[in-house]
């Protein structure tokens, strides 16, 4: 194949994973799902693409690299300080429950397909994993109660790394166990992956803390030491780099006075890359005779896995809990496959290969299969299945403010005084920690990113106000979160600009959202009048106490109408100062400077 076409398949792969990437948004469903899609329709399908003939000797280690940022990338978030404050059930569905998970799916591979012990036992570490990039949409979609929201949010984050290291020691024992020293091997990975990865762990900390290089060249350097430590762990012992790796990140992840935050979000665009081309390249590498070759027995297996191995993994993980019986049968149900168990699949799957080792051709299209089976299955069915068990959210009243500076911060603790949830955020540290402070949940970073979708908690939350001095900024957000809340549940504080001005300046009226204070009001405006200590004013309206009366008594005063609490404590945001007439019963919440009545 000439250069020129090799350049030109690998720029198609990038458009095709945009592509895929857009739908999964549009859609709110998990973008895993359309890149292997893609990857099946332009691989064995059509026949359009072949991975194998247009990278050659370097299909094995970009897939190999790309795997080490994607493991590293979620080990990066798992913080021992979460483990020890999540809930007792968390940690026993990602322990106990992860073990008896994987006991039962490898008796069924075993015995429904015929795997080897060995190679049932890989397939089984391989299902146990299932991973926040395809949790989090779901949850989205479905509502469920908090508690179960986070109980399902955190199992995919902690089992992420925490699965892949599983699937790593299966598979060392495994090659081990050919190679007549298993513990012997076993023991040389562990002590490589341990040492090369806490060495790389406290160099990058020593880096990032003691500001050796400046900050734009750190996630660089970041990089180039994970490939590198990655690469040196299988030099020295075959297939240690995944174990190092995983190491290297969850050190980073506890190191003290350590800020990877800016890491985390270059490795963000980073892992959307790979994720986006190497779940099309590996899903084209697949045989549709290796789907065949299944038969019945893998949809049987796929039964055992869905209505057997997670059910009875949940009930016996959540004994002492106080979960009742039908928040255990929701938990039951809904366990989508993800990234780590389609990506580490094909790369063992590949290995084995060339060790030729016996039944690796049918890892892939079993992995593919749950993966595939599960989010379809799941996704369509999650919602009324919450529904029918009593178990999903009413209607959420939270707000998402996009912005932790001053004036969102005084608007938030106005809306958190009627029992509403407020979640900040932030791409300016010192904004995100006053807000901290003030007993906000804040996320440090931008709220439309891909890293936020996986990992901003927007539980409970049902509104959306954007409140950032960048006007554009705030339309951007509005745009994006419009698309999940619908219009009429987002706000941006934006300011029409004069009818008189030049066409590129002027507000463009069109867009799919609110205007906070009908775009009357700046920024600015509020900031300053916060400056001079304006204070927010709650006033309940009655028979006795009209609008008009209010209106009457703050005449003199610099008043801003901010929002309306109805009778039924719901908060209704001003969008219309004009028309605003809250009715007897309604709280008229406003910031005020002067004219304070005695």
């Amino acid at each position: 194949m000439s250069s020129e076409m090799v350049a030109l398949s690998l720029a198609a792969v990038g458009l095709l994973g945009l592509t895929c990437q857009w739908i999964a948004w549009h859609l709110k469903l998990p973008a895993i799902l359309f890149l292997l899609l893609c990857g099946l329709l332009v691989g064995p399908v059509l026949g359009l693409f072949s991975p194998s003939q247009t990278l050659g000797e370097l299909f094995f280690p970009f897939v190999s690299l790309a795997v080490a940022v994607i493991l590293f990338e979620g080990s990066l978030t798992l913080n021992f300080k979460q483990i020890r404050g999540i809930s007792s059930s968390v940690w026993s569905i990602i322990s106990i429950g992860a073990i008896v998970s994987w006991v039962i799916t490898s008796c069924a591979a075993h015995y429904l397909m015929g795997l080897q012990w060995t190679m049932a036992f890989l397939f089984g570490s391989l299902t146990v994993v299932t991973g926040p990039t395809v949790i989090v949409p779901l949850l989205r979609t479905v509502r469920p109660k908090a508690k179960l929201a986070n109980i399902l949010r955190w199992e995919g984050i902690l089992i992420d790394p925490l699965g892949a290291l599983f699937v790593v020691m299966v598979y060392e024992f495994l090659i081990s166990q050919s190679e007549l020293h298993s513990l012997m091997v076993l023991s040389i990975v562990v002590v490589v992956g341990f040492s090369l990865g806490i060495a790389a762990g406290v160099l990058v900390a020593n880096i990032i803390k003691r500001h050796w290089l400046p900050e734009y060249l750190q996630p660089f350097a970041v990089l180039t030491i994970l490939l590198a430590v990655f690469s040196l762990s299988n030099y020295i012992e075959h297939e240690s780099g995944l174990l190092t790796v995983t190491v290297m990140g969850v050190w980073l992840a506890n190191a003290k006075g350590v800020n990877i935050d800016p890491i985390l979000h270059f490795k963000e665009h980073l892992t959307i890359l790979f994720i986006s081309g190497l779940f099309i390249l590996l899903a084209a590498r697949v045989e549709l005779s290796d789907f065949e070759q299944l038969g019945w027995g893998a949809l049987v297996l796929f039964a055992v896995i869905q209505l057997v191995s997670r059910p009875v993994s949940i009930f016996i993980a959540t004994l002492k809990s106080n979960l009742d019986i039908k928040e255990k049968v929701f938990l039951s149900w809904v366990a989508p496959r993800g990234i780590v168990a389609a990506a580490v699949s094909s790369l063992f799957a590949i290995k084995l290969s060339i060790l030729e080792v016996e039944q690796a051709n049918l890892l892939v299209p079993l992995i593919f299969m749950v993966i595939i089976g599960t989010v379809i299955l799941q996704s369509a069915t999650a919602r009324p299945i919450a529904a029918k068990l009593g178990v999903a959210e009413p209607a959420p009243r939270g707000f998402l403010i996009v912005g932790s500076n001053e004036v969102a911060r005084v608007i938030g603790k106005a809306i958190q005084g009627y029992d509403c949830r407020v979640l900040m955020s932030d791409s300016n540290w010192d904004y995100v920690k006053k807000a901290r402070m003030m007993g906000f949940d804040a996320y440090y970073g931008n709220p439309t990113s891909s890293h936020a979708d996986e990992y901003l908690d927007m539980i409970g939350i049902g509104q959306v106000l954007a409140l950032t001095p960048d006007q554009h900024f705030n339309s951007v957000a509005s745009l994006q979160f419009a698309n999940d809340f619908g219009e009429r549940k987002v706000y941006s504080l934006q300011e029409k600009t004069d009818s008189n001005q030049l066409d590129k300046h002027r507000y463009n009226a069109e867009h799919d959202y609110r205007l906070f204070l009908d775009g009357s009001v700046s920024y600015k405006k509020l900031a300053s009048l916060i400056s001079q200590n304006a204070e927010i004013k709650h006033t309940k309206i009655s028979e006795a106490f009209t609008f008009e009366d209010y209106q009457a008594q703050y005449k003199h005063a610099n008043w801003t109408p901010l929002f309306v609490v109805d009778a039924k404590n719901c908060i209704h945001l001003v969008t219309d100062v004009a028309t605003l007439q809250p009715k007897a019963g309604e709280i008229m919440v406003s910031l005020i400077k002067g004219n304070t009545p005695q």
